[in-house]
C-alpha cells in the first residue's frame, strides 16, 4: 500500500479535488460508512497488487464499477457518473440530511474531465477495450463505459445470441396451416381492431425468438397456452410433436404458471390441448444448478432437451441466467419470454427484459411483418399503427408484441387507475385516485412512527375489512386452529389437505416494504407484526420456531430441493410415537406439499414482511405497500407499481411522507447496459 501511495500521488495532482495519497484511506471510510462494499475495496487492493503502476483514477473507476455492479448495473458510465458522482454511490444531495458527508465522490472527482479519466485508465495492462483476459474492459464511445470482464462477455454473449435468433426468423410455418389454426383458437375476432394475444401467437409461431408482454391480467398465460397448442398442432401434422419447457424464475412463479397454464389448457377447443405441457419448473431446476457453483448442467456442450422453452416473469431474469439459458438452448429451439416490461427488474445485475422492450409500447412493425400479420388474420395492425403515426423496422421489434388490455383490472377499478397512473409519472392522478374512497383502496398516513397505527392492518386488513376480502393475518391463524384435524396419523389424507388450507389463507395477505432494514424496512415490521400477533394471543413466539411461523428461503436448498423465494409455514402436526412435532410446509411447483423440520433449514427469514423485490412472480388478495419516510434511491416508479399490482382484490398504501410517494412516481430505474445497442448495431 505504501508502494502505491508514494507512487501515485503525482498523478492526483493532475486532477482537481482528487488526492491520491488518501485515496486508501478515504476508501475505507466508504466501506466503514456501508457507502461501499468489502468485495468493491478488495477488488482495488488486487488491481494494485497486480498492476502497482495503476493511475489512482483507474482504481477509483474500478471500485465504482464494482459498486454499481452490486446496485444492478452491468457497467459503470462515465459521463455520467462525472456528471453526477456521488449516484455512483446512491448518496443523497449534499445536505438532504442536514450533515456534512466529507469524502464524497463529489469531492474526489471535481474538475476531472472524461477525457483525462479516460486517459488514466486506458495506461494499465488492466484494461484493454475488447476480448482478451484482462479483468477490466473499457468500451469507448459515447458514453464511455467500464465492465467487470465478466460482465462484458455475458452482455457480448446475449446480444449475439438474441440477434441471431432474431436474424433467422423465418421456421417453416405458412398462412395455409396458420390461419385456420389462429380462427380455432381466436374466433371472435374483429378485422376492425388488434387482437394482441393472436398477433402475438403469429409473430412467435415465425420466429426462434419471441416477447410477450404486457400488465396484471393482460392475458399473457392465456396467449402461451394458445400459442404452445398452435404450435404443438402444427408439429403433429407434419408427424412429430414438439419438447415443450416450461420455466420461471423462483419457486412461487413456477407453481402458479402451473395453476394458470392448467387453467387454461381446459379452454382449449377441441383435442388441441392434449400436447400443452402443464408442469413448470424453475430455471435453476432447468438448467441443473451445481450445488456452490454459477454453473449449470445443461450448457452449450450438454444443451437442453428441447425444441421449445418459455420462461414467465421474465423481468426476473438477469444478465447471468439469461446468458446461461442462451447458451442451454439447441440451436433449433424456440425461445418465448413472458414478463411484465415494467416491474421492477432483476434482483442481480441487468434489466433484460426492460432492455429489450423499450419500444414495446410504440410497435415499430415494419412491412414484412405487416404482411405476415394480415395473412395470419390481424388485418387491424396496419390501422393502429398509421393513427399511432409509428413505423419501423428494427428486427428486435418485430419479436416483441405488448398485449394492452386487462381482463383483471377494468377501467373502473381502482387498482388498474392507480397502476396505469403510476406507470404514466403522473402524480396528481395518482394523488386524486388515491383520495378518491375506491373499494378496492386504502391509504394510511400513520406519520413518523409504524408502531400502534398499523395494528388493524397487521391484523384485520385495515380500512378495507373483511367484507373487501382483504383480510390481515388473524385470517390465516383462526384457520390454523379451526380446521386443525382430530386424527394423530399424520399419513392421513386430511393433514396435507390442512396444510395446503394454511398456506392459501396465508397467502391471501401480505405486507410489502421498499426497504429491508429500519423500522419501516421488511425487519422492523416483521418485528412488529409479531409482536401485534403474539398480544392478539394468535402466536407464541418464545422460541426462534413457533406454530404459525411464516419463513422464506434465502438461498437455494438443493439437498431438500427448495429455491430461493420459496415460502412456508411452521405448523405442528403428529409423529411417529403418538406426540407432535414442529414441520414447515412447502409449495412445490408440481401442486404438492412439502414437509421439513425446522432443523434442516439453514437459510430462512420469517416472512410476515417481505421486499417488493421478494414478492414478484406472487398474487395477493389483499397487498399492502410500506413506503418509508425519508428519501432513499430504491423508491421509484417500477418499484410501486409493482407493489400494486400484486394486489388482485384489494391494495392498502401505507405513506409516512407524501413527497416520497411523488420522488418515486417520478423516478425511473435506469441500469447501465449496452445490451440494446450491442443487439441492434448489426442488426
Amino acid at each position: 500500500m505504501d508502494k502505491f501511495e508514494s507512487g501515485q500521488e503525482d498523478l492526483f495532482a493532475m486532477a482537481p479535488g482528487f488526492d491520491g495519497g488518501r485515496l486508501w484511506e478515504v476508501l475505507e471510510r466508504w466501506q466503514a460508512q456501508g457507502w461501499i462494499r468489502a468485495l468493491d475495496l478488495s477488488l482495488a487492493r488486487m488491481l494494485a497488487e497486480l498492476d502497482p503502476k495503476a493511475a489512482p483514477e483507474l482504481l477509483l473507476a474500478a471500485v465504482l464499477c464494482s459498486h454499481q455492479l452490486g446496485r444492478g448495473h452491468i457497467c459503470l458510465d462515465l459521463e455520467a457518473t462525472l456528471a453526477d458522482p456521488d449516484a455512483a454511490l446512491s448518496l443523497p444531495p449534499e445536505g438532504a440530511y442536514g450533515e456534512v458527508l466529507p469524502d464524497r465522490p463529489s469531492e474526489l472527482l471535481q474538475g476531472l474531465a472524461l477525457n483525462t479519466w479516460l486517459e488514466r485508465i486506458n495506461t494499465s495492462s488492466l484494461v484493454q477495450t475488447g476480448a482478451g483476459n484482462s479483468p477490466l474492459v473499457l468500451q469507448p464511445g459515447k458514453p464511455a463505459r467500464l465492465y467487470l470482464r465478466r460482465q462484458w462477455r455475458y452482455e457480448v454473449a446475449v446480444a449475439a445470441a438474441i440477434r441471431e435468433r432474431v436474424a433467422e426468423s423465418s421456421l417453416p410455418a405458412t398462412v395455409d396451416t396458420l390461419a385456420p389454426a389462429l380462427d380455432r383458437l381466436f374466433p371472435d375476432d374483429a378485422p376492425q381492431r388488434v387482437d394482441w394475444q393472436r398477433l402475438a401467437c403469429a409473430l412467435a409461431a415465425k420466429g426462434r425468438f419471441a416477447i410477450i408482454t404486457g400488465g396484471p391480467g393482460t392475458g399473457k398465460t392465456t396467449t402461451v397456452v394458445r400459442l404452445l397448442a398452435l404450435l404443438q398442432s402444427q408439429a403433429r401434422q407434419q408427424g412429430g410433436a414438439l419438447r415443450i419447457r416450461l420455466a420461471a424464475p423462483t419457486g412461487k412463479a413456477a407453481a402458479r404458471l402451473t395453476e394458470s397454464i392448467s387453467r387454461a389448457v381446459n379452454s382449449l377447443p377441441g383435442d388441441m390441448g392434449e400436447a400443452v405441457p402443464t408442469e413448470v419448473s424453475t430455471l435453476h431446476r432447468l438448467l441443473g444448478s451445481r450445488p456452490d457453483s454459477r454453473h449449470f448442467r445443461h450448457n452449450a456442450g450438454n444443451p437442453l432437451h428441447a425444441d421449445l422453452v418459455v420462461v414467465d416473469e421474465a423481468s426476473m431474469i438477469d444478465l447471468e441466467m439469461m446468458h446461461a439459458l442462451l447458451g442451454a438452448l439447441p440451436g433449433t429451439a424456440r425461445l418465448v419470454l413472458l414478463g411484465d416490461k415494467d416491474q421492477l427488474a432483476s434482483v442481480e445485475a441487468g434489466a433484460v427484459l426492460g432492455d429489450l422492450c423499450q419500444q414495446a409500447q410504440q410497435g415499430g412493425y415494419g412491412e414484412t411483418t405487416l404482411s405476415w400479420a394480415e395473412q395470419t388474420g390481424s388485418e387491424g395492425l396496419r390501422l393502429w399503427l398509421q393513427e399511432k403515426g409509428v413505423a419501423g423496422e428494427q428486427p428486435l421489434a418485430q419479436q416483441i408484441v405488448m398485449l394492452r388490455h386487462s381482463h383483471r383490472f377494468g377501467a373502473d377499478s381502482g387498482i388498474g387507475q392507480l397502476a396505469r397512473a403510476v406507470n404514466d409519472g403522473d402524480t396528481r392522478r395518482v394523488e386524486k385516485i388515491l383520495l378518491a374512497n375506491s373499494a378496492e383502496l386504502a391509504l394510511i398516513e400513520p406519520g413518523t412512527e409504524p408502531g400502534r397505527a398499523l395494528q388493524p392492518l397487521m391484523l384485520e386488513g385495515g380500512p378495507l375489512g373483511r367484507s373487501r376480502g382483504a383480510p390481515g393475518y388473524r385470517h390465516y391463524l383462526e384457520n390454523l386452529h379451526a380446521q386443525r384435524p382430530a386424527g394423530s396419523d399424520f399419513s392421513d389424507p386430511v393433514w396435507q389437505a390442512w396444510g395446503r388450507t394454511v398456506l392459501e389463507t396465508f397467502s391471501r395477505f401480505r405486507l410489502l416494504c421498499a426497504l429491508r432494514k429500519g423500522p419501516w424496512g421488511v425487519e422492523g415490521q416483521n418485528g412488529l407484526i409479531e409482536q401485534a400477533l403474539a398480544s392478539a394471543g394468535l402466536i407464541a413466539p418464545e422460541a426462534l420456531w413457533y406454530e404459525g411461523r411464516p419463513v422464506i428461503l434465502t438461498r437455494n436448498d438443493y439437498s431438500l430441493g427448495l429455491m430461493n423465494g420459496d415460502i412456508g409455514i411452521c405448523l405442528t402436526v403428529p409423529d411417529s410415537e403418538g406426540g407432535s412435532v414442529l414441520r414447515v410446509v412447502f409449495p412445490l411447483p408440481d401442486g404438492t406439499l412439502k414437509w421439513v423440520l425446522p432443523s434442516r433449514l439453514q437459510n430462512v427469514e420469517t416472512v410476515f414482511a417481505m421486499t417488493v423485490h421478494k414478492s414478484q412472480g406472487s398474487e395477493f388478495a389483499h397487498t399492502a405497500l410500506v413506503l418509508p419516510p425519508g428519501p432513499n434511491p430504491v423508491l421509484t416508479r417500477e418499484l410501486v407499481y409493482t407493489g400494486i399490482t400484486r394486489a388482485s382484490d384489494s391494495f392498502t398504501l401505507v405513506l409516512p411522507s407524501r413527497a416520497r410517494l411523488y420522488e418515486a412516481v417520478t423516478t425511473r430505474v435506469h441500469r447501465a447496459s449496452a445490451l440494446r445497442e450491442r443487439i441492434l448495431e448489426s442488426a
